[in-house]
């Protein structure tokens, strides 16, 4: 049930496309947020919020209603999405309502009877095509759908709260289900802006067997001499709140002693819910961030235990096949806080601490799962990207949702990796880089190492050499690589698509080079490639390089950046497959030959948003561009870029663009020149 054909949802060509009626049972903790999220993101959709109490009802028109009113506020949702929200909810005690919903989804509380009663109750009034999910955190989908006469339309779509905003949800089909469902399901949440991560039909999934165990392992320390504050001011080393912190966020206790008792009648004592549990209500600890000092000895034995319990479950879950290694990584950074995910803190840590934690951790908690290979094993897979298959062609996802796909160091030597094991493969045509979901293709680079470089030139200009290595590698390569642009491209990403042979992007897709607005130069090359393949735009990259205009799909489309614009994620992937057949007797290298761009047309210091720039740095991206245009190759034309980057990032306007963005701020170079 884990091996879908497609490893990104949207490549694939829906079944049944969106929904256009949806129920939701359930109008407690997170009934009212699935409905707002569904409402918000799916055009034409009709929602029925069920409930049995009318005081129930009442209070999640209101918490849908003060939703609205800060998505309005805050800009985060247009007018025509908040009329939807609010004009296309019925909230109603009669079931009967849902009879001619296409998706009904069960968000009741968690007890596998009530469950069962509600659906015996669901399915004796809707069709026998209507979807059936539950959204249950542990109860496995073979328990809840057991009774359905019409098993193979259901099963398991796990919300992490807030439901509204969290973009993760674990997937579960089962054996009784459909297996196409699950593929429709990721579909629908990956096209309305979720994370689909698919899990096998076991007790607590995948995301839930981190958690409770995380959080449980913290309640049997506090019978070590330790307190819950201590425990959380370790634990923030690894995720942005503490496991008691969130514990009393989420009224948790009760749910930690009934999903570790499942566990353990399932798989074993060792699971059994610390003592603890069952006599404290809401815990004495810290705010999200606070820390406090820990004694060495305590912090060690806090540390230790909470990772050994987190790398436990871990390689359990991966030996028993219940996640991929790449959704698991993700979900436990999406969905749960963690800083960073099991396996980069393993690769962070070494293989031999990681031996040492696993070790004492099998020692003071006997029984729980230990790693069936070595640790080396679990750590070679991509994790931030996606590859696929397609009609010949190797489809190349960036896959960083929490970051709108913002390339970093490892992501690129990833997207390398693939490129140069398939390139001379006679079964692969071309490459296509595309990104995850529909916001984004790419936002840029990750600051990453910057910041520790400001004031030294030498090693900017470098870091900038070897950022552009996979660029490097496509400017050579003689098989085609296209760019299938799905959201906004910026900086990095909008520098990463120029470099491919072909571009074609979504109609509402947009480009942006807003490195002036931190206070600094772009370093990979869109100083000097644009210039060298869309001559005749000179004029237009002007004003993104130096005014950080940006350019709609249609102006691209116009002066020839773009080969097409397509209507939907599939066209695009489509689109994109046709133009590499095509391709490969029209691949032309970037010119080394200099360009002629005419004399700059002034240009004010100022943003295309009407914020004040630099006029230092504006000054160095004006002499690199007409230095770089008159260079006889490519790379030595590049080679003024990476010169003008290191240059601009002594500027005093670097360091006051570089800080604001840290400390979320806007920039104020009125002072720096």
């Amino acid at each position: 049930m884990l091996k879908r054909e497609h490893q990104n949802p949207l490549i694939q060509t829906p079944s049944r496309g969106f929904p256009k009626a949806v129920a939701v049972i359930g109008a407690g903790t997170i009934g009212p947020d699935i409905s707002y999220y569904l409402l918000s993101t799916i055009p034409g959709l009709s929602l029925t919020l069920v409930d049995l109490s009318e005081e129930s009802l009442e209070r999640a028109k209101e918490r849908i209603s003060g939703y609205v009113k800060k998505g309005l506020k805050r800009k985060k949702l247009t007018q025509n999405q908040a009329e939807r929200v609010t004009h296309n909810i019925t909230y109603t005690l009669d079931y009967e309502s849902i009879s001619g919903c296409d998706w009904v989804l069960e968000a009741a509380t968690e007890n596998v009877d009530l469950k069962r009663k509600i659906f015996k109750q669901v399915e004796s009034i809707i069709s026998p095509q209507t979807l059936i999910t539950s959204n249950t955190s542990s109860l496995p989908a073979s328990l809840i759908f057991a009774d359905l006469q019409y098993k193979q339309r259901s099963a398991i779509t796990h919300f992490f709260a807030p439901a509204f905003s969290n973009p993760a949800v674990e997937v579960v089909g089962w054996e009784g289900g459909d297996d196409t469902l699950v593929d429709q399901l990721r579909w629908i949440f990956s096209a309305t802006g979720k994370v689909p991560l698919v899990a096998a039909d076991v007790l607590c999934f995948m995301l839930d067997r981190i958690f409770d165990n995380w959080c449980n392992e913290a309640g049997y320390l506090l019978d070590q001499g330790v307190t819950a504050q201590e425990v959380d001011s370790v634990a923030s080393e690894f995720v942005f709140a503490g496991p008691f912190c969130v514990l009393n966020i989420a009224n948790g206790n009760p749910i930690i002693i009934e999903t570790n008792t499942f566990q353990a009648q399932e798989e074993g004592n060792h699971y059994l819910p610390a003592p603890i549990f069952s006599s404290v209500s809401k815990w004495n600890t810290l705010l999200p961030g606070e820390t406090i000092d820990v004694d060495v000895s305590k912090r060690d034995l806090i540390r230790d235990r909470l990772l050994g319990v987190l790398f436990s479950q871990t390689v359990d879950i991966i030996d028993n096949e219940i996640a991929s290694s790449n959704d698991l990584e993700l979900g436990c950074r999406i969905a749960l806080g963690f800083k960073k995910g099991p396996f980069e803190l393993m690769q962070d840590m070494g293989t031999t601490e990681v031996d040492r934690i696993l070790t004492v951790f099998s020692v003071d908690r006997p029984g729980m799962p230990v790693p069936k290979k070595s640790i080396n094993d679990y750590l070679n897979f991509y994790r931030h990207i996606l590859v696929d298959d397609l009609k010949g062609c190797k489809i190349i996802t960036i896959r960083r949702p929490d970051a709108l796909n913002a390339l970093h160091d490892q992501m690129n030597d990833e997207i390398l990796s693939v490129i140069e094991r398939f390139e001379n493969d006679p079964d692969v045509r071309g490459f296509i880089l595309t990104g995850y979901g529909t916001r984004a293709f790419c936002a840029g680079a990750d600051i990453g190492r910057f910041p520790s470089m400001l004031g030294n030139s030498d090693e900017a200009a470098q870091y900038s050499r070897e950022c552009s290595r996979l660029l490097r590698h496509i400017d050579g390569m003689s098989k085609p690589v296209v760019a299938a642009i799905n959201g906004l491209a910026l900086g990095g990403g909008f520098e990463l698509a120029m470099r491919c042979h072909s571009l074609i992007a979504l109609k509402e897709a947009w480009f942006q080079l807003p490195e002036i607005t931190l206070g600094i130069v772009p370093g990979i090359g869109a100083m000097v490639v644009p210039y060298r393949k869309w001559p005749h735009a000179a004029d237009l990259f002007h004003g993104m390089v130096i005014n950080a205009q940006k350019m709609s799909s249609e102006e691209a489309l116009k002066i020839g950046v773009l080969d097409g614009i397509a209507d939907s994620y599939h066209e695009l992937i489509e689109a994109s497959i046709d133009r590499i057949n095509t391709l490969s007797s029209e691949m032309k290298a970037i010119s080394d030959q200099p360009v002629e761009i005419g004399e700059m047309p002034p240009i004010k210091p100022q943003s295309a948003s009407g914020d004040l720039l630099s006029k230092e740095v504006i000054a160095i991206m004006e002499s690199a561009i007409a230095d770089a245009a008159q260079k006889t190759t490519l790379e030595e034309a590049l080679e003024v870029g990476y010169i003008a980057f290191g240059a601009s990032a002594c500027t005093a306007a670097a360091r006051e663009g570089i800080c604001a963005f840290q400390e979320r701020r806007r920039p104020d170079y009125s002072l720096t020149g």
